[in-house]
């Protein structure tokens, strides 16, 4: 098992992304008036992901709990991958709702204009907007976390700091000690009478 600081740090980053990725996968509103059917595949499509992710996630916290050389920072990586598997739930479980809102906007779609349908249709609609907030704090929240942990399992190189702090103006490099000196006449004030 290979379980250095910077291989733990790489993995918590990986899956900080994909985190990201699935973040930047959520449908907006305009695609949910646009193509609905896709939209409805769409997520289906995400849920199955994102419960592919959390077996990932499971897979990471058992590879480092079954490990008999486990390193002083292996308990900050588990807890770290442990914890992303609530809001990758929570977003898996909006976009559950996300999916049972549409399915009864698609079944309602004949009765859109009945006064009772329309109002039940709107609320559906106000369901799926929360719905797509919660899945996309939730995976933010998650990524966020990730990749703090993988700073905190293996810090930046001194090398990757000092670049950080280097200033960022160019100043200008002292001439060469073989440079010849160049005598600047000092400025004439002229004064008008």
């Amino acid at each position: 098992m290979n379980n250095t600081p910077f291989s733990d740090a790489l993995a918590l980053r990986a899956t900080a992304s994909v985190f990201d990725a699935q973040r930047g996968k959520l449908p907006g509103p305009r695609n949910l008036h646009h193509s609905p059917d896709g939209v409805a595949v769409a997520v289906a499509k995400q849920i199955s992901e994102l419960g592919q992710l959390i077996t990932d996630l499971g897979d990471e916290i058992l590879f480092r709990t079954v490990a008999q050389d486990r390193e002083a920072h292996t308990a900050r990586v588990i807890t770290s991958f442990a914890a992303a598997v609530r809001p990758a739930g929570e977003a898996a479980s909006a976009l559950g709702t996300v999916a049972h809102q549409l399915a009864f906007l698609h079944q309602t779609e004949h009765l859109r204009n009945q006064p009772d349908a329309r109002d039940a249709r709107e609320a559906a609609a106000r369901v799926i907007d929360d719905a797509l907030g919660l899945a996309d704090t939730a995976l933010g929240e998650a990524a966020d976390s990730l990749h703090a942990a993988s700073a905190t399992v293996s810090p930046p190189t001194m090398r990757l700091q000092a670049a950080r702090h280097r200033p960022t103006t160019a100043t200008p490099a002292p001439p060469p000690a073989d440079a010849p000196a160049i005598a600047i006449a000092p400025a004439r004030t002229t004064r008008s009478r």
